[in-house]
Formats: C-alpha cells, structure tokens, sequence
C-alpha cells in the first residue's frame, strides 16, 4: 500500500510513514518471509493492530530492509482475531509467488495479450492462458522428477493384442 494512504487509527486517520516512524524498536522483529533463491529472505517487521470495523481484526504490516532501513513497505492486513505475526509475514511474503507466476504466464502463455473489447471475452482469453499455464507448471514440475509425460508416454495396453487386425 502506498505509503500516503491514510489508515483508521483510535486517534483518527493517519498515514502508514507516520506510524512506522514512530513505531519504539521492540516493536521491529526479524523474521523470514519464506526462502528466496539465496535462502531466507530477512527483513524486520513490524505489527500494529488498528481498529477492527467489521468482524475481522485489521494490522498495519510494516516491512523494514536490514540493508536499507529507510525502505519500507506497507501492507494492510485482515483477518481472524487469533491470526499471529509471523502468518502475516508468512502470507505477505507469498505475494512474490504470486507476481511471478502472473509474469510466467505472460512471458510463456501470453496473459497480456488480449484486447478489452468486451468482458466476456477478457474472460475467456484469462480462463484458457490460466489453464495452459497450470497444464505447463504441472508438466514442468513431472518432468524434473522423472514421470513420463501423460501426452507422450505409451503404456502397455490392458487388453491382449491380437496378431491380425480383423475387419469388422
């Protein structure tokens, strides 16, 4: 979320920058987001709990860079009272999956090729590339391990074979 959006806070609104700013340094934990290429990706964290309007606890995830502490970014959070901090940055972390399966899909299936013209054929263009590429994903995953190819494997029949072809 962009640093300048405002949050509902028990003072009124502010903005996230603010909040971080004043966020006291017990409040910054490191923690991993999930592995990386290199390993765990490290940054500190830290959880702010806003006031809940509509059933579910709401959070203000703060993400800091050990490198670079003026980076940070902004996450809104929701959910269930009992959600601890490490599943928010567990989930938030999953957000880089999420970008590169969508920047697989249009380097490999073409996503972003389409003209808006009309909804249901936005639609439908989506549904068949989201299609191919779970079909692709799936595929490439059996054949790091060895499974034979479903499209192009033979199998043994489970009939005996006749020695002539009969015409019927």
């Amino acid at each position: 979320m962009p640093r300048n959006q405002r949050v509902p806070t028990t003072a009124g609104n502010s903005r996230p920058d603010v909040l971080a700013a004043a966020a006291p340094a017990l409040a910054w934990k490191r923690r991993s987001c999930g592995d990386g290429a290199k390993g765990p990706r490290l940054y500190d964290w830290a959880v702010a709990s806003l006031p809940s309007t509509d059933g579910y606890d709401h959070w203000l995830l703060i993400r800091r860079s050990i490198t670079d502490p003026t980076d940070l970014a902004y996450y809104l959070c929701f959910g269930p009272a009992e959600t601890l901090d490490e599943d928010l940055i567990r989930i938030a972390g999953t957000r880089w999956a999420v970008e590169e399966c969508f920047q697989t899909a249009k380097t490999e299936v073409g996503l972003d090729h389409y003209q808006v013209r009309r909804y249901d054929a936005w639609y439908r263009h989506i549904t068949l590339v989201l299609c191919a590429h779970a079909y692709l994903a799936v595929t490439a995953a059996q054949a790091k391990k060895g499974a034979p190819n479903p499209m192009t494997a033979s199998y043994r029949s489970p009939s005996v074979r006749s020695a002539v072809s009969w015409h019927t």
